[in-house]
């Protein structure tokens, strides 16, 4: 077998520094291209299931995380107006003894930042600045280059594209191609606990509502509350996932809604606004030497909060097999365990969307109401879907 023995990764998002920081653990040299002129990331939280939190552990950063880290109560959905609780499962300790991992609520800045400082201490090589316009293979030598916008270059065994829904080497591999706006937008920010004047319940929940519907979940230790605000459109033009939302329009959005909801974003003072876009699962995630990860090749609708821990389990996946199998094998292997799994959970996602929205009047509310019914009678049904998700196991 020829080992790989040098990667270059594009993009030092949580996906690209995973699979750096696992690479680094194997002896392999590791260079990630970022084009940004300085790392950080936008102040949003994240949800870190049991399956995602397994990998942080084995990458040696449970402890270093921890002092970050909000344990959420329960998993809940409520009802935008009463306030009723469609759905209430118990997290904590109840997540980690059922799936021997906690579920925990962390600050992307905080995660982001714990991964690259892993990555300086492990010898990986991050380039900012670095705008990847191309890659190159030498079938003959059995390298792939990666070519910078500035003329440098950056030459491996195997490049990694993880570089986001807007991937440049998923461009190369498969051509242009706009990804579908899904007919949402989302608001996203933080609060520090100490400018609200409503408590906040302990939980992961969702405030679902006609049309729209917003999680809210403590980060920081409790320090700060994050929410996401997503509401349904059919207007909107811009790309990008880091504008500057109105926070008097998202105010209007959810006027009327549970005081929980309408006190919490009356006490935001900021807040980006960004559409949801999605694309068709892809033909192949390889070709040659290089290979996709995350939002490059499966963008994740937020409604299963999973699309950090399908790019975390990604870098697992694919670091086990490259330093196991030659490339070719290695990938093929990488591309046919988890593009189903990612699939799977993508079309979860959508699912919920519907949900959490009503959609269907009140056939909409009367599944919630049938949720209600059933995670009390059956909750082994409820609990399904979530051991598909949070329960599951990677390869060995």
């Amino acid at each position: 077998m020829n080992k790989v023995s040098q990667v270059v990764i594009v993009g030092a998002g949580i996906g690209g520094l995973c699979a750096a920081l696992a690479l680094a653990k194997q002896g392999v040299q590791v260079v990630v291209c970022e084009q940004a002129l300085a790392l950080g990331e936008v102040g949003a939280g994240l949800q870190i299931s049991p399956n995602a939190f397994k990998v942080l552990r084995d990458l040696g950063l449970e402890s270093a995380l921890k002092p970050f880290a909000f344990v959420p109560q329960n998993a809940a959905i409520r009802d935008y107006k009463t306030g009723e609780y469609y759905l209430k499962i118990p997290l904590a300790q109840a997540a980690e003894k059922r799936y021997q991992a906690p579920y925990w609520h962390l600050h992307r800045a905080d995660l982001h930042q714990v991964l690259v400082d892993a990555c300086s201490a492990a010898g990986v090589a991050i380039w900012l600045g670095a705008v990847v316009s191309r890659y190159q293979e030498d079938t003959s030598s059995g390298r792939i280059c990666a070519v910078l916008q500035d003329g440098r270059e950056c030459s491996a065994d195997l490049l990694i594209g993880a570089d986001g829904l807007h991937s440049a080497v998923r461009r190369q591999m498969l051509g242009p191609e706009k990804p579908t706006f899904m007919g949402q937008v989302a608001w996203r920010g933080v609060i520090p606990v100490s400018a609200l004047n409503v408590v906040i319940q302990p939980d992961a929940c969702v405030w679902a509502g006609p049309g729209r519907h917003l999680v809210s979940y403590y980060v920081r230790g409790g320090e700060w509350v994050n929410f996401v605000a997503v509401e349904e459109r059919d207007d909107w033009q811009s790309e990008s996932w880091r504008e500057e939302g109105s926070i008097e329009e998202l105010k209007r959005a959810f006027a009327g809604w549970h005081p929980e909801v309408t006190e919490l974003l009356g006490s935001a003072t900021s807040t980006f606004l960004w559409a949801l876009n999605g694309r068709t699962e892809l033909p192949t995630w390889s070709q040659g030497r290089a290979v996709l990860l995350g939002d490059a090749c499966h963008p994740m609708l937020p409604f299963m909060a999973q699309g950090a821990a399908m790019a975390i389990e990604d870098a697992a996946v694919l670091v086990r097999y490259v330093c196991s199998f030659d490339v070719a094998d290695a990938l093929a292997r990488y591309e046919q365990v988890r593009k189903p799994r990612t699939t799977k959970v993508q079309n979860l996602s959508k699912a919920n969307a519907g949900l959490y929205h009503m959609h269907g009047g009140v056939f909409g509310k009367a599944k919630l109401k049938a949720l209600k019914v059933a995670s009390r009678f059956a909750p082994v049904m409820v609990h399904s879907t979530l051991d598909d998700v949070y329960g599951h196991q990677l390869p060995c």
